[in-house]
């Protein structure tokens, strides 16, 4: 069943984060967040269910990589498979220029374990929440949301988290002087284009990854020769 807007916005003002982490994403790496999601079983009030107070507790990781800085002139060429993307990468363009820089934000999600327990759901998470604290896990967070729909409870959580992060991430980005332009495009582009050539040459990287990433930036035909020496045979 396709969503609209008006349901997934319900399910959004159902979710609440117990406990949220007490670090922000890290500007210059990669984050892990443990998550536990906690809802009421989907079969309760079914026949047969029984009237045991239950909860579902789903855990997993949610791995973000290191904010990149991009530009509308990047996403022209990003937001593949995107039926409107480039009317959305034009409007982008339009409206903050063709070099301004942002901060795009990445996700790997992985779930792990699924239990069921005995007890309410707010008290579940409750009891969770305060193991987490004893334990001083920082980057854990604690969600109750809706069985069926518990990635969207994820979901709007990880928004919310990488709202509050960006102006942080912004401000330490641009100290290191990251946003400034380097040839038409912001120099922390210039020093991801550098990394990915040394990661190429020692085979930590794809090659094709890196052409992808040249051609993002408009700027293969100045990297052109540098790249097809990676291919020549050495004498």
């Amino acid at each position: 069943m396709e969503l609209t807007p008006d349901d997934v916005r319900a399910i959004v003002e159902k979710t609440r984060v117990v406990r949220g982490p007490k670090r922000l994403l890290a500007t210059f790496g990669t984050t892990v967040l443990e998550y536990f999601v906690i809802t009421e079983p989907s079969y309760v009030g079914l026949p047969g269910s029984g009237s045991e107070e239950e909860s579902v507790i789903r855990t997993g990781k949610v791995t973000a990589a290191r904010p990149q800085i991009v530009t509308p002139n990047y996403l022209m060429n990003y937001f593949q498979g995107f039926e409107h993307g480039q009317d959305f990468a034009r409007y982008l363009r339009a409206t903050y220029g063709n070099d301004a820089p942002g901060l795009l934000y990445s996700y790997r999600q992985e779930s792990g374990d699924l239990s069921v327990v005995s007890d309410r759901p707010e008290v579940v998470a409750g009891r969770i929440s305060d193991q987490l604290e004893r334990e001083s896990r920082n980057l854990a967070v604690v969600i109750q949301g809706i069985d069926q729909f518990w990635d969207l409870s994820l979901a709007h959580f990880i928004h919310a988290f990488t709202i509050g992060s960006a102006p942080q991430n912004a401000a330490e980005i641009q100290q290191r002087g990251l946003l400034d332009s380097d040839g038409g495009i912001p120099r922390a582009a210039r020093q991801k284009i550098e990394a990915m050539f040394v990661a190429v040459a020692a085979g930590e990287c794809d090659a094709s990854d890196l052409k992808a990433e040249l051609d993002r930036w408009g700027v293969f035909r100045e990297y052109e020769d540098r790249f097809l020496n990676l291919f020549r045979r050495r004498p």
